[in-house]
């Protein structure tokens, strides 16, 4: 059973924002990257994804391109929204080809394995409160 969203918080302390339905993203599928015990990989990440974020994630042995319909996964286009693998973000992050984040939809969880500091330098949202960027 999901988590409710509306009970889960962002990275940045507030309720966790949807992240995408078109593609239908999240772990859970409901559109927000939250997270529960079943989610071991921590789908946590609200990634806009570029071309060269998924040509690393191929390359990597994580192909988010293809299209895999027997588990309803449609492939991802850059400009996608999608809740990716935390460990997976950093890995991609610290290869120089890290996606953008959406800050608002990325879940707290995700701090367990990723710096705020390396999520704010990838941010396509500008939070509303700016306060430690410092």
């Amino acid at each position: 059973m999901s988590p409710d969203p509306a009970e889960e918080r962002n990275v940045l302390g507030g309720p966790l924002e949807p992240c995408g339905t078109e593609p239908l993203t999240g772990f859970y599928r409901d559109g927000h990257c939250s997270s529960g015990p079943e989610d071991v990989g921590s789908h946590t990440v609200c990634a806009v994804v570029s071309s060269e974020f998924l040509t690393y994630q191929r390359r990597v042995g994580n192909d988010l391109s293809t299209p895999r319909p027997e588990y309803g996964f449609p492939g991802l286009r850059p400009g996608d929204r999608w809740c990716v693998v935390a460990a997976r973000w950093l890995q991609a992050y610290e290869a120089g080809a890290a996606a953008g984040v959406v800050l608002a939809a990325t879940h707290e969880r995700a701090l367990e394995i990723v710096p705020i500091e390396a999520l704010r330098r990838q941010a396509v949202d500008v939070p509303d409160d700016l306060s430690g960027l410092d």
